[in-house]
């Protein structure tokens, strides 16, 4: 293991001995290398750079190269270059490949953890979890890779036969978020490469370190060179970025994870070249506890749906709907439960912390304007409620509301921070009618002991993915995307391949 660590790391440019592999060490070396984006199977500079902090404490982590239009114009002509041969690899050979990514991902997994808490602050446990679900994309993908099967369709003709085969798009552009910086781009890029595709990755400005450390590792399985790109830049450059991925002739399609308003603009962008997109934006997800269910279940379910990566996860539960004969229970409960289960604090610093913060100051004051518009039209403050300013700029309390109305912003937008929203209801038809007012529907969650609920809620909840009585739904084996102003197009699960694929029909005629 220790060899292979050191090989990564030889590859730029550094000779590192065994005595020196303490992870401490080689967690530091880690940030302290990626300096450089990974284009045409090479560590390429640029006359620009902008920095990335720990959002626990803003320590200064590295400068990463801050890349224009030129520079992603290279990456896309490189990976146009090296689609002519890759496309034609075989399945079976394409999923060797990423079997060798896998190893180094796998042999590398404490190392991607340590960054990913570096750069995002999200604690060791859960960066760590990233890393295995991240990998579990590309172990699925490549073995789907050889399962990317077409049709043969009876002839309404004697003299024809009839068949459709599925072909890689071409050149992919894939633009990734900052809350899983890992498992958002492995699950973009394993089912692109599976299928034939060439990327490009244009990660997120708060975290592009983790997007570099898996090109290095891409690099030591030697993916060919091309085949993956990494390019960097700051917010300054991102609409410029983002705009040639999706206009550029020489880019077939686009895979986004972000925010629906961003999506809304690069989905009018690919729209000049009718150009294949998914989308996977953002969420507003009830969690309904129906007074028959299991009151202790349903909060370890909220803890579990709620509180990851500090509330920042699109399919974080945002509306908590209760019904009425057990709402001061569930609410007491879950007040209980946060209050006893988290130490907040820099998750990179201190082992013991395990709520980390947000990721940057414009997202406190969102969190922040929200819970403060609720409070100003009469929401009461259960738990929590503000900043917490002791702990650093980015920090803020785990918080509980209730006396929710329809006025206030919380009711209607996303938070994207550790708050729960409490709602009091009656009737299963009055949960549904608020579950279901919203432009979004990623994800949905409820709780109940009645099977004839399950089944009924379950259909007429207006979302991609729905969690019984569970608050972890994400699987690699499951289709992952929304309906409505959620997305389209699905991530994961064998319908991931048909994201980066087209079908070609074909017809033999005059047959005997």
């Amino acid at each position: 293991m220790f060899k292979k660590r050191m090989s990564v790391f030889s590859c730029l440019g550094y000779s590192v001995t065994v005595k020196q592999m303490h992870m401490k060490y080689l967690q530091k070396l880690c940030l302290s290398t990626y300096t450089q984006a990974y284009i045409n199977g090479e560590w390429v500079h640029s006359s620009k750079k902008f920095p990335v902090y720990n959002p626990a404490n803003d320590e200064h982590l590295a400068d990463v190269p801050d890349m224009g239009v030129e520079d992603v114009q290279y990456a896309i002509m490189s990976a146009k270059e090296a689609f002519e041969q890759w496309s034609q690899t075989t399945p079976k050979e394409r999923g060797i490949v990423l079997k060798r990514w896998l190893k180094e991902l796998e042999g590398n997994k404490q190392a991607l953890a340590e960054i990913m808490t570096q750069e995002s602050g999200k604690p060791p446990t859960e960066s760590l979890g990233e890393v295995v679900y991240a990998n579990s994309f590309v172990d699925w993908f490549s073995e789907e890779a050889r399962r990317t099967y077409g049709e043969l369709v009876p002839s309404p003709v004697k003299s024809k036969e009839l068949l459709m085969v599925r072909e890689p798009l071409g050149v992919v552009g894939l633009i990734t978020p900052w809350n899983f910086p890992m498992a958002m781009i492995t699950r973009k890029v394993a089912p692109a490469l599976a299928a034939g595709c060439t990327c490009v990755i244009k990660p997120a400005e708060d975290t592009p370190l983790t997007a570099l450390a898996l090109a290095a590792l891409a690099h030591e399985a030697q993916i060919p060179k091309g085949v993956l790109n990494v390019v960097t830049s700051s917010r300054t450059n991102a609409n410029s970025v983002g705009k040639l991925l999706c206009t550029s002739p020489h880019v077939a399609g686009i895979s986004f994870t972000g925010s629906t308003q961003v999506g809304k603009i690069l989905y009018s962008h690919c729209s000049q070249g009718i150009k294949r997109l998914s989308l996977e934006l953002g969420g507003n997800a009830p969690f309904i506890v129906y007074s028959n269910a299991n009151l202790q279940k349903a909060v370890s379910g909220a803890m579990a749906a709620k509180f990851r990566n500090c509330g920042q996860a699109c399919v974080a539960a945002n509306r908590f709907l209760i019904q009425e004969q057990v709402f001061d229970q569930f609410v007491e409960m879950l007040k209980v439960e946060i209050t006893k289960s988290f130490i907040q604090g820099d998750t990179s610093k201190n082992d013991k912390c395990n709520l980390g913060p947000l990721i940057n100051l414009a997202q406190v004051e969102k969190v922040d304007s929200i819970v403060q518009d609720a409070i100003s039209k009469g929401a009461k403050v259960i738990l929590g409620g503000g900043k917490v300013t002791k702990l650093g700029s980015k920090f803020f309390a785990p918080t509980i509301l209730t006396n929710i109305t329809p006025d206030m912003l919380c009711y209607t937008e996303e938070v994207f921070g550790p708050v729960a929203v409490c709602i009091k209801f009656k009737t299963e038809e009055e949960s549904l009618c608020v579950a279901n007012n919203s432009n979004t529907g990623l994800a949905g969650y409820f709780f109940t002991n009645d099977i004839s609920q399950a089944w009924r809620v379950g259909k007429k909840l207006q979302v991609g993915m729905v969690g019984i009585n569970e608050g972890i739904i994400s699987h690699t084996e499951a289709a992952f995307g929304g309906v409505k102003e959620s997305g389209l197009g699905r991530e994961g699960s064998r319908h991931g391949m048909e994201e980066f694929t087209q079908i070609k029909y074909m017809c033999f005629g005059n047959l005997e």
